[in-house]
């Protein structure tokens, strides 16, 4: 699975959109927007705490792991 389906189901399954993600991460909503639709790709620090604000793994979130 692509990092981009695996974020929209993490989010699915935590009720969180766009915005609410962005909050969390402390980052722009534009920078979400851009991950999912794959325009750009979250470097090692969003990486980081997108695994430390959802509680998930980085081999989770990377695809590497169900």
């Amino acid at each position: 699975m692509e990092f981009i389906e695996i974020l929209k189901d993490i989010m699915i399954d935590r009720d969180l959109n766009q915005t609410q993600l962005a909050k969390l991460l402390g980052l722009k909503q534009s920078q979400i927007s851009e991950w999912l639709s794959g325009k750009s790709k979250p470097g090692y620090d969003s990486l980081k705490n997108i695994c430390l604000a959802l509680n998930v793994s980085g081999d989770e979130i990377l695809g590497l792991k169900d």
